[in-house]
């Protein structure tokens, strides 16, 4: 089967995550994978992104289908549900307006802020190497931590579904992807879009 530029992607995944662990304002860059599914949902009605451009799911497929990383299993039918799909899109919002507000509370001059990436919204880690100067204001670097922080918890997560499920076992359930498959529904007023293929 042919490879066409988008089936590596997965590349820039990498490429973020090493450039975030060596200077955190890369950061922001994260933000293109917030910005470009919505806007192919909204302006053409698909979830091309999930399917096609996703650097994540690659990454996942790769490690879990080439490598042989995943115990290959049936997702089990909690994570595939409704309830589960849209508390955690729920939980994911709720956390990442956290984060802005942080970023807000940093604009406004709170210095009791620690600038240190969260795992899984709990572990805090010092990442002190990651940025050293005043080039830009706090509250911009406070937003990279927050970001990279978000990024980081998402991919161990889907890391950690792809051991024991399916390669691509968090596309079932993230955030983006159920976002995306809301706005598909609601623009194209079909019935809810199936999963993406293999899942």
């Amino acid at each position: 089967m042919k490879r066409r530029w988008y089936d590596y992607l997965w590349v820039l995944s990498l490429i973020y995550l090493a450039l975030g662990f060596f200077n955190i304002l890369f950061a922001w860059l994260g933000l293109i994978c917030f910005f470009v599914p919505l806007l192919i949902a909204i302006g053409a009605g698909s979830k091309a992104y999930c399917n096609r451009y996703c650097g994540r799911g690659q990454l996942l497929g790769l490690l879990g289908g080439r490598f042989g990383l995943s115990r290959k299993r049936d997702v089990p039918k909690w994570l595939k549900s409704k309830w589960f799909r849209y508390g955690f899109l729920i939980f994911f919002f709720v956390m990442f307006f956290q984060m802005l507000w942080n970023t807000y509370l940093v604009f406004e001059g709170t210095e009791n802020l620690k600038q240190a990436i969260t795992l899984f919204w709990t572990f805090k880690l010092p990442w002190n190497w990651a940025y050293h100067g005043n080039l830009v204001p706090p509250g911009v670097v406070q937003f990279a931590f927050g970001f990279y922080s978000i990024m980081l918890t998402s991919t161990l997560l889907g890391m950690i579904t792809m051991i024991f499920f399916k390669p691509r076992s968090w596309c079932v359930y993230c955030p983006m992807g159920t976002m995306t498959q809301l706005i598909c529904k609601a623009r194209n007023g079909k019935r809810e879009l199936s999963e993406q293929e293999g899942y």
